[in-house]
């Protein structure tokens, strides 16, 4: 099978899943959106995450609601693909393909507030509280950000930051020492492959950013930082 095929039918068997077994083919213009995934090397698992992100969200809305269609995951997909990429440390080599799509800052504050608000934090009390006063500081900043710029747009993003290092922070304190070996040893095993091209530093800083994604993943918290 053509290799771009199999790659879009992977994807449909994952978007069909998450619709609860509803089916929506991948054909046309998605089929080819699916296809310049394949062709900028997104790997099936990072399409999977973004998937899941666009998932949330639109299981979140109220009412009913029509099945998830890909073309709707595809901020999600080049969004987690972002992630991925600096966290393996080949973001440099990766911007030589052309910038992919951002969204706007405030559609990333309101998108990470509705995913804080999904956590599930019970017996977790001083996670729920981190949770809980990093929603308030988002819904101060979510106003400003529609219009801001220069220097003020700024400060937001600097804030943001601030408040995903303590974010992470809280969760590492909570998570115990089998989990955090386990996450650890994930991390290991996905930077493997990138390994010889990297310095010791390089290693390092890789490894820290894929324990603290899988750190994430394993908590469903969102990224706040906004690059």
């Amino acid at each position: 099978m053509n290799p771009s095929i199999e790659y879009c039918r992977e994807v449909e068997s994952y978007l069909c899943k998450k619709n609860g077994g509803h089916l929506v083919r991948i054909v046309g213009p998605a089929f080819e959106q699916v296809r310049s995934w394949a062709e900028q090397g997104i790997p099936l698992r990072i399409v999977f995450r973004g998937i899941d992100s666009a998932s949330d969200r639109h299981n979140a809305k109220p009412g009913r609601r029509r099945p998830l269609r890909i073309e709707f995951c595809e901020a999600d997909v080049l969004k987690a693909f972002d992630d991925w990429r600096r966290t393996t440390g080949l973001s440099e080599a990766a911007a030589e393909d052309g910038p992919s799509r951002k969204e706007p800052l405030a559609s990333h504050i309101e998108r990470a507030v509705q995913r804080l608000l999904a956590v599930r934090t019970e017996g977790r009390v001083e996670l729920a509280n981190t949770i809980a006063a990093t929603v308030s500081a988002l819904d101060d900043l979510v106003t400003n950000a529609r219009q801001v710029r220069g220097d003020a747009r700024a400060v937001i993003i600097a804030r943001l930051a601030d408040l995903d290092a303590a974010l992470i922070a809280a969760a590492r304190d909570h998570i115990d020492q089998k989990k955090a070996n386990a996450l650890r040893a994930e991390a290991e095993a996905e930077i493997a492959p990138f390994l010889a091209r990297m310095s010791a530093e390089a290693r390092q800083r890789a490894l820290g950013m894929a324990f603290d994604r899988f750190l994430r993943e394993s908590l469903a918290l969102p990224v706040l930082t906004y690059e």
